[in-house]
């Protein structure tokens, strides 16, 4: 059996692409909002899994949001599909604002302290560590772990835990906006597939022999 590669783009193609889609990212929420409307399930369980998706996305598991997203969904019998697409609230054009409201949440409730210039030295100096802690995997260097825990202290867990709060608000407001938009739109659409399905078993005059 030949496997073939689908996606031919080069990596920079890819990453540019993820960064702002072809159509635009207007194009890619309005997929987004299409695929959830469609999902097969009520209203309130896709909304359940939106809500799921959207509070991952304040979340600083970075790389595991699909992972997380789900696992919350399933607590709350949400629909996993729409958790999955949900998280992609979370994007290039809203992670600054996210960090921004859950860091000052965190810093608030944690009490800590830190500046932009604080924020960007920890990135640096934890970078630093994680590079020395793996060369030190194949040499005979110690580890390195003071960096790292500074990074957890000023910027992880100020994030964690600040992240919630404007989590669960904006997650809870998208629930309660989707649950009514979802629910009319699926009407609509019973609406139109019974009345397709009316005017096959009984047709008009020319629209052809029905079903009856």
């Amino acid at each position: 059996m030949v496997f073939k590669r689908r996606d031919r783009r080069p990596i920079w193609q890819a990453a540019l692409d993820f960064l702002y889609p072809r159509g635009g990212w207007a194009r890619a929420f309005e997929y987004v909002k299409h695929r959830v409307r469609r999902l097969p399930d009520t209203p309130e369980k896709i909304s359940r899994g939106v809500w799921a998706g959207v509070f991952t996305s304040f979340t600083p598991f970075y790389g595991l949001h699909f992972v997380i997203a789900v696992l919350i969904a399933k607590l709350m019998r949400g629909n996993m599909l729409a958790a999955l697409m949900g998280t992609f609230f979370g994007n290039p054009l809203t992670y600054i604002p996210i960090a921004v409201a859950a860091l000052q949440s965190g810093y608030l409730l944690t009490g800590v302290r830190t500046d932009v210039e604080g924020i960007g030295r920890n990135f640096a100096r934890a970078f630093e560590d994680l590079r020395h802690n793996f060369m030190a995997i194949f040499t005979d260097e110690v580890a390195h772990w003071d960096y790292l825990a500074s990074f957890y202290d000023e910027l992880f867990y100020p994030y964690m835990v600040g992240g919630v709060i404007p989590g669960v608000i904006c997650a809870t407001v998208c629930y309660y906006i989707s649950v009514p938009l979802i629910g009319a739109y699926q009407n609509g659409r019973r609406k139109r597939l019974r009345a397709k399905l009316d005017q096959l078993r009984h047709p008009r005059d020319g629209d052809g022999p029905g079903l009856g």
